[in-house]
């Protein structure tokens, strides 16, 4: 930012009462969030995503229509750049950056959109190409078909990666002329319901995060051929998982040591230690509030975004075991996602 304060970026589903986008200040001692604004501009922005010069923000809309908006935020209040932009498919639920584009993974319709970026951050309203997924896996119902739930680019910035819930698979893209298209696509285990990814930082290894059976998948990855090979799947909980277990969200940790990843259901963060080409559980702590969607990870903390007690909570990480000790919380109805600037 300008002012040289940094901020924290919110997302919230307005149809179960949130705010619509907040604005937190950031401190870098502590971690703490202070509220600054809010925004209610689209329906349901339930995932964010900065521009790498931090002057603009992105949203999706997560409706059945299905939108993307940008928003300027060089001040405590984002302000709408341009009107929100169809995506061409229902219910996105996650969008990355990449090669001018702003990509979305189109969770209802099963596919991806590219939509163009101009040169100014503003969202072009032609010209959007969509990848459409199929496929279909054993878990009834949630893999009657394709569910396209996070998108993003590879570390070398040469492919765009999708995960899809529904097929139990990672796709490997390009994107040409402003056309999407498949370059690859890697099977993961039937059943396993992989949800997001995260690279680790020197851009190997990726880690797939499972919903429908509580696991990390190990990914080795190729950046050079666009290749991702599964190599081993590590739970995230100890013992048994109770039935509405449901993992959410997965990063890495800045030195590559760590994978931390939240639990719905059982209200948990999971701290992995990376081991080569595998995952040790280290031990889970509580998130802090209810059904965690999401993780940040900034500066030696961790941000939860607690759905439905309403909450971000704020976490220290300890740089020896990478485990993290609850700092503070800050009340944000039906709260989805975090972006970090």
């Amino acid at each position: 930012m300008a002012d040289g304060r940094r901020r924290a970026y919110i997302g919230s589903f307005t149809a179960a009462g949130g705010p619509g986008i907040v604005t937190a200040e950031v401190d870098p001692g502590s971690g703490a969030l202070t509220v600054l604004s809010s925004v209610n501009a689209v329906q349901d922005p339930s995932c964010l995503t900065l521009a790498p010069d931090g002057k603009t923000l992105y949203a999706v809309s997560e409706t059945a229509d299905g939108a993307v908006a940008a928003y300027r935020v060089d001040g405590d209040k984002p302000e709408p750049a341009g009107r929100p932009v169809p995506v061409g498919g229902s219910g996105p639920t996650h969008l990355g950056l990449f090669a001018g584009h702003v990509l979305t993974a189109n969770y209802g319709s099963g596919s991806v959109t590219a939509v163009p970026v101009r040169p100014d951050g503003t969202l072009a309203r032609s010209s959007s190409s969509v990848l459409r997924h199929s496929g279909a896996g054993p878990h009834s119902p949630r893999q009657q078909g394709p569910h396209a739930h996070h998108v993003q680019p590879d570390p070398s910035g040469r492919w765009a990666v999708s995960v899809d819930l529904g097929t139990d698979s990672v796709r490997v893209c390009t994107l040409t002329d402003g056309a999407l298209a498949l370059h690859r696509e890697t099977a993961l285990r039937p059943g396993s319901g992989p949800r997001h990814l995260a690279f680790h930082p020197d851009g190997s290894h990726a880690y797939v995060v499972n919903e429908l059976s509580p696991s990390v998948t190990v990914c080795r990855w190729d950046a050079a051929s666009g290749v991702l090979t599964s190599l081993s799947e590590t739970p995230v909980l100890p013992g048994a998982p109770a039935r509405d277990a449901y993992p959410s969200g997965i990063v890495t940790s800045p030195d590559g040591r760590f994978v931390w990843t939240a639990t719905r259901g059982e209200d948990v963060l999971s701290v992995l230690a990376v081991e080569g080409e595998e995952l040790r559980l280290v031990t889970t702590v509580h998130c802090g509030g209810h059904w965690p969607r999401a993780l940040a990870a900034s500066g030696g903390f961790l941000y939860v975004a607690n759905e439905r007690s309403g909450d971000v909570t704020w976490f220290a990480v300890d740089p020896l075991t990478g485990v993290p000790r609850r700092g503070g919380s800050i009340r944000v109805t039906a709260a989805s996602c975090v972006a970090l600037g």
